[in-house]
């Protein structure tokens, strides 16, 4: 069983909050997503993953870790298939999508599917490791060699999303599984959180409390005080 919050914010800069997240602690998974597209494209995007995610899982209960991983592919799939649907009868929504995270809790672990550049997260003890592996152009030349972590912060190209949700006919999903302890603290953000603050920043608030809701409350102040330049969006989901 896990204890989650979510909490999203607009930023200082956009003017439309094109994050989204859905989350279930009885159904056992907790969702976020970061559209993109302009105008109300990269909100729709957004919104039919999370609502993708929350039909998938309707009346879960306790499911088995392939279990999860199924519903998972599926609520890609279908969230795929839906945006493309909805371009093609709104043709000038064309370009949207969205980059996504969807994490499901087991009996005794996790399964998590990724897809683009938001992030998933798991602190445990004041450890924090970063379980997804972002889909973009800046992180192929990390594996690369041909640049830093951290010249990929100021990289001119560090927007360029290699994977999202309903670009393609054939999304290419991450499945990520993983065994979970008492107390270990799973958080899903968009890279309004990233883009903003270091990893170690974050770890530092994750450690300050005890208390969700002021930890979301912080990591979003965070990266308001660094400039907000993107929408804000945060899951925290801690095991029981």
């Amino acid at each position: 069983m896990s204890i989650s919050v979510g909490k999203t914010d607009v930023g200082l800069v956009r003017k439309n909050n094109e994050d989204a997240f859905s989350l279930d602690d009885k159904a056992g998974y907790c969702a976020l997503a970061d559209g993109m597209g302009g105008a109300a494209a990269g909100e729709v995007a957004s919104r039919i993953f999370v609502d993708t995610a929350r039909d998938s899982f309707a009346g879960c209960r306790d499911a088995s870790a392939d279990l999860c991983s199924e519903l998972i592919q599926k609520t890609f799939i279908q969230a795929n298939q839906r945006i493309l649907d909805h371009v093609r009868e709104n043709p000038l929504h064309a370009g949207m999508g969205c980059t996504a995270e969807l994490l499901a809790f087991t009996g005794e672990g996790f399964v998590l599917g990724h897809m683009g550049d938001s992030r998933t997260y798991r602190l445990r003890g004041s450890v924090l490791k970063q379980l997804s592996k972002d889909h973009s152009l800046v992180q192929d030349q990390i594996d690369q060699g041909i640049i830093t972590e951290q010249e990929a912060r100021t990289h001119p190209y560090r927007n360029v999303i290699l994977r999202a949700v309903g670009t393609g006919e054939s999304p290419s999903l991450d499945i990520i599984r993983g065994r979970t302890l008492p107390d270990d603290l799973f958080l899903l953000c968009s890279d309004g959180l990233t883009d903003m603050i270091e990893d170690e920043e974050i770890r530092i608030i994750l450690i300050s409390s005890d208390n969700l809701e002021e930890v979301s409350d912080e990591l979003i102040a965070r990266a308001k005080g660094a400039g907000g330049k993107d929408n804000v969006t945060v899951v925290l989901s801690r095991v029981g």
